[in-house]
């Protein structure tokens, strides 16, 4: 739900990395545990946001 002018969320903002989550979640991506090397070796996550959106999933 959103404000009156929908600028806003009022109830239950989605983060955007929720969205990303919930897009790798449906190609069966677990972003919980897939971590990719940078350019200097270094593990990084995938997301930091590892939940996907409930309502969609």
């Amino acid at each position: 739900m959103t404000d009156r002018s929908a600028e806003a969320a009022k109830e239950r903002p989605v983060h955007f990395q929720e969205v990303f989550a919930t897009l790798y979640h449906c190609l069966g991506i677990d972003v919980a545990t897939t971590v990719l090397t940078d350019l200097s070796g270094r593990p990084q996550a995938l997301l930091d946001v590892t939940r996907p959106v409930r309502e969609l999933v």
